[in-house]
């Protein structure tokens, strides 16, 4: 009889892990909201990174694009990237304005910004043998508008 709930209890636990696993691994990676996009009646740019890193062996905020803002325009909060299967993920864009990043110098009157992709995106992509996807500048993109 004990064997028997040995059986039972290691089936429950079996089947909660399976489907456990199938639901982290079908939940939707870099998901794009809107409102991490500004709107504004001013015309909107869109601009690629300056340069690319892609290390994500390293860990978490390891995988970002380096982009260039003229003074007096704001950013996006999110950053685009698109694939050419027209698959659209979204990465974190924050806040902090830096004259050198990673041996990048803004240009006089610009500023750099850090636009991050989630690192299990980043990995999955590479699994799938899409890091020159992840590599082409092209397929990054970040809006931004003049401050009102």
């Amino acid at each position: 009889m004990r064997s028997r709930q040995f059986i039972y209890i290691l089936f429950v636990i079996s089947l909660v892990g399976i489907l456990g696993f199938s639901y982290i691994s079908e939940k939707p990676i870099g998901k794009c909201y809107k409102r991490g996009f500004i709107s504004s009646n001013n015309q909107k740019y869109y601009i690629y990174p300056e340069k690319i890193v892609i290390q994500p062996w390293r860990g978490q905020h390891h995988v970002y694009g380096i982009f260039m803002i003229p003074n007096g325009y704001e950013h996006d909060y999110l950053l685009q990237f698109q694939l050419p299967d027209n698959s659209t993920y979204c990465g974190t864009v924050y806040y902090s304005i830096h004259n050198v990043l990673d041996g990048i110098k803004a240009r006089p009157d610009n500023y750099l910004v850090k636009g991050y992709v989630n690192t299990r995106l980043a990995l999955w992509l590479m699994i799938q043998g899409k890091l020159d996807h992840l590599q082409q500048p092209s397929n990054w993109s970040l809006g931004y508008v003049r401050k009102e």
